[in-house]
């Protein structure tokens, strides 16, 4: 982790170098310098990570270089501070602080100079050449190879548990027996996947142990992957395998053969035989690159079992057909049923004595469903006596952090962080300044990684494109767990899994990375760079070492004031805080990249909002906030412009409304999103210039505003996102002057009465996501839709005022759809092959429908019925005479 924090920091004193290069005039050359020593040290730290640190002395020296690193970064932060507040207060302020102020500048810089050189000195004091200083010598590290060989002797114990030590594995190997079995002539890769510890090894264990399945194959080969693998040793042990499944003599000069001799030998000695091969924990595809040349597919039903953390690996293709098993997690009574085995054996039917019962169900849901850490825990609790019981209770130190017992639960979820790239280490802590079990929003988290520094610019792609693909990749990895994902499966919320969020607390505090506080201590001094509220008494009175805070998070209603003295702060998140005016210093933060207002009790914004010049997010939803300031115009770092209310009354017409914006706010040119800004004549023909907007929601839109709505929105060749509202229920939404609409619209929110399906409608070539809302339509819409290539989404509200819907062809990828408030709908047909991937359908509010669609039954991929506010006819029927043609589906909710 030492190491991404200066990979860090080193990336971004080189952004201050290449962009503020007119600032630093005075103290260039010393940022320069110390640049240069930045990257040594990076070196020096990769050499750490890849070894790892064992004695004290060796972490010491580690945690210094770390520090040293924050030393620069405050220095360079604070230096970029006053000299960036002569471009605040306009040509005055200027004129001011280049006569009056202008020897306290030269003053700043040359004082700047002055801390690096000497941090300068006090890297190079350590050791006199800067490769012994950060020679391979240095590091001496055993425990990174130690928690590996822990890690592997774990797996390979797996193949030695009795079907009588595991729970819920019946379900779990059926269709992968299946698999193995099934008479495919062609080689078949089975790929089990999911978070370490979540019982992938055991499963595949229990398979590779089943005597039908040994019986199935002539030979057989187990072998558990290292992160730090020698291919021929690979081979090796590969061919040993073989041959001592069969009973076989191994050949003598095996560990004399080179690379091409163990391929060839391997190579023949497969080539007539149905083999099954188990690679256990695999972390990337470069050993599958290598090894799947000794592999050959010869046709008689050999198979290959992968266990991996990662999504990636397991749908790699090695030749022949693939299949891909999704590990899930423990259900309560199952997880209940495992502790049980391990803690209780020694009690009567090995049950939970009665007393203890309470304690330990909080236990067990403590680990959320993850095999190896009920498993660790249940045996740690085994033989232990009420008095050990109320003491693990009272002090809470069941947790791998606290507990040398559970250090291989640690250990192995530890090596999915290590395995992870710096940006993504960062990414990842960041998760855990949330709340335990918060669900996390994939827009908030991004925008909060862009604003702490995290996400590297790639040519080509944008900042938010890049943060996307980072929790993608995050999920993939099972580092992060995905709640709800949209239309096409891309992650939309997620959450921690309460043991890695523990992981990364205790790494994050080690590394003075982030720290949570939940109210049970007092606030004293913060050392930490990130603070994350969780529980306080309504203030928070200030504490030293503030100016040190990059980020400040609040997760608690009852917060009504805020510490001072953070002046470097780069995020501000006040989500939900009680809090009705801003102190004035929250404006003098120039470093400020993030501030998220949403839900707070603020009335306005002041125009001093103008200083914040690095502002890249500014959330207002659900304020009191109606207008916003002149001064916006001048944040031309703003990315993110989120403000509108919502109405709390989905039967209206009007749902959320925009609030008012200068017409200056088109002179920001990097802004990628703005949703939702209140219409007037002259910010429409105004806005016709922000031809860089991926997200744009306008309301108050009317009907004489249809001619200049639609230039500025074909102007717009970025748009992935639109939404417009019209000024009220009677205001008729007309948008037909659009002729060519951009080619990459990807989501369309039309709220208001539509007199004619839009003809451009049909040219939406890469829409997923269309809503339609009190549209009104008289023409039937859905002919103008069904061929649409991508819709994975349709949301239609009084979009119709026909009784019949006819779902008739086409929708090929739709996966969601929602019919609500058609007064007069008394019928919803699909035919046959219409709709094949559609997974939730929910009906709101249709009073006349008094039947289920007809053609229900032929959609075999519904997952999920929800009807809610309809008849009770309607009801009548899914339960009793209807009941054959939805029983296909599993989930039925009728509110």
């Amino acid at each position: 982790m030492d190491q991404a924090v200066v990979e860090l920091l080193t990336e971004n004193i080189i952004s201050i170098l290449s962009n503020e290069a007119s600032l630093l005039w005075g103290a260039c050359d010393a940022i320069e310098d110390i640049k240069d020593e930045l990257i040594s040290m990076r070196s020096f730290l990769a050499d750490a990570d890849r070894k790892g640190v064992g004695s004290e002395g060796e972490r010491t020296w580690v945690a210094n270089v770390r520090d040293m690193a924050y030393d620069v970064e405050d220095i360079i932060d604070k230096f970029m501070y006053h000299m960036n507040r002569q471009r605040i207060g306009g040509r005055s302020s200027w004129i001011l602080h280049h006569t009056i102020y202008f020897p306290k500048n030269l003053w700043v810089r040359r004082q700047t100079a002055t801390k690096i050189k000497k941090i300068n000195g006090q890297i190079r004091g350590a050791i006199p050449e800067r490769n012994q200083r950060y020679g391979i010598d240095h590091i001496e590290g055993t425990s990174s190879k130690d928690n590996q060989k822990r890690v592997v002797r774990h797996a390979e114990s797996s193949l030695f548990f009795t079907e009588d030590e595991l729970v819920g594995i019946e379900k779990k190997r059926q269709s992968i027996m299946d698999w193995l079995m099934d008479g495919e002539p062609h080689q078949t890769v089975i790929s089990i996947v999911g978070m370490g510890g979540s019982g992938k090894t055991t499963l595949a264990a229990n398979i590779y142990n089943n005597d039908d399945v040994k019986k199935h194959f002539d030979c057989c080969s187990w072998f558990t992957i290292s992160q730090a693998y020698e291919l021929e040793d690979v081979l090796r042990s590969l061919i040993k395998e073989f041959h001592e499944s069969r009973k076989e003599t191994i050949q003598a000069d095996l560990n004399s053969m080179n690379y091409r001799l163990l391929v060839k030998t391997l190579v023949n000695y497969l080539e007539k035989k149905r083999y099954l091969l188990v690679l256990d924990d695999v972390w990337d595809t470069n050993l599958l690159d290598e090894i799947k040349v000794s592999l050959r597919d010869s046709c008689i039903g050999s198979r290959i079992i992968l266990t991996t953390r990662k999504e990636d690996v397991a749908c790699y293709h090695l030749g022949g057909k693939h299949h891909v098993h999704y590990i899930q997690l423990l259900q309560n009574e199952e997880a209940w049923e495992l502790f049980c085995k391990r803690a209780f054996t020694n009690c009567p039917n090995g049950r939970c004595p009665l007393e203890l019962k309470s304690f330990a169900e909080e236990l067990v849901g403590k680990c959320e469903g993850l095999p190896l850490a009920i498993a660790s825990l249940g045996s740690l609790m085994y033989f232990k006596n009420m008095s050990q019981w109320n003491e693990i209770k009272s002090n809470a130190n069941w947790s791998p952090s606290n507990n040398p017992k559970l250090e291989g639960v640690r250990s192995i979820l530890l090596l999915s962080f290590n395995d992870l790239p710096y940006q993504l280490k960062h990414c990842f802590l960041y998760c855990s300044l949330f709340p335990e079990d918060h669900v996390i929003s994939r827009k908030r988290l991004i925008k909060l990684w862009m604003a702490e520094g995290f996400v590297e610019l790639n040519e080509g792609s944008t900042l938010e494109d890049e943060a996307d693909n980072y929790l993608v990749e995050l999920t993939f990895r099972n580092m992060i767990q995905v709640v709800k994902r949209n239309e096409f499966g891309r992650p939309k919320r997620c959450k921690m899994h309460d043991l890695l969020r523990e992981l990364a607390l205790s790494i994050s505090i080690k590394e003075k990375f982030g720290v949570v506080h939940g109210g049970g201590e007092e606030m004293k001094e913060c050392k930490a760079r990130r603070i994350s509220i969780h529980k306080t008494n309504g203030e928070i009175k200030s504490f030293t070492n503030m100016s040190k805070l990059r980020s400040f998070l609040v997760f608690n209603k009852s917060l009504k004031t805020l510490p001072s003295g953070g002046k470097m702060l780069r995020v501000l998140d006040l989500e939900d805080a009680p809090i009705d005016e801003l102190p004035k210093e929250v404006f003098k933060l120039f470093n400020l990249r993030y501030l998220n207002l949403r839900r707070t009790l603020l009335k306005r914004l002041p125009n001093s909002i103008e200083q914040l010049l690095n502002l890249q997010t500014l959330d207002i939803v659900d304020t009191q906030i109606e207008a916003l300031p002149l001064g916006i115009g001048k944040l031309q770092n703003l990315r993110h412009l989120i403000m509108f209310h919502y109405t709390r009354n989905r039967n209206d017409c009007i749902f959320f409304i925009g609030m008012q914006a200068p017409s200056n706010i088109a002179q920001l040119k990097n802004l990628q999103s703005v949703c939702s800004i209140a219409a007037n004549d002259d910010l429409i023909r105004k806005i016709r210039s922000m031809t860089q907007l991926t997200t744009f929601g306008i309301s108050n839109v009317k009907a004489a505003n249809e001619t200049d709505l639609c230039i500025s929105i074909q102007n717009m060749t970025r748009l992935r996102t639109m939404s417009i509202i019209v000024a009220n229920e009677e205001d008729t939404l007309r948008m037909d002057v659009l002729s060519s609409p951009p080619s990459n619209l990807q989501k369309v929110f039309l709220t208001g009465k539509l007199e004619k399906v839009p003809k451009w409608f049909r040219s939406l070539q890469s829409l997923t996501y269309l809503q339609l809302h009190w549209s009104r339509l008289e023409e039937d819409l859905l002919p103008h839709i069904a061929a649409l290539p991508n819709l994975g989404r349709l949301v239609l509200a009084n979009a119709y005022v026909g009784k019949q819907l006819c779902f008739n062809t086409s929708f090929l990828k739709l996966t969601r759809l929602s019919i609500k408030n058609f007064p007069q709908l008394n019928e919803i047909i699909i035919e046959k092959g219409v709709m094949p991937n559609l997974k939730f359908l929910y009906i709101y509010s249709c009073m006349e429908l008094k039947t289920v669609p007809k053609g229900i039954e032929y959609l075999q991929n519904l997952q999920q019925l929800d009807l809610e506010s309809v008849s009770m006819e309607l009801e009548n029927c899914i339960l009793n005479e209807d009941f054959p043609k939805v029983q296909h589906i599993p989930q039925i909710d009728i509110w």
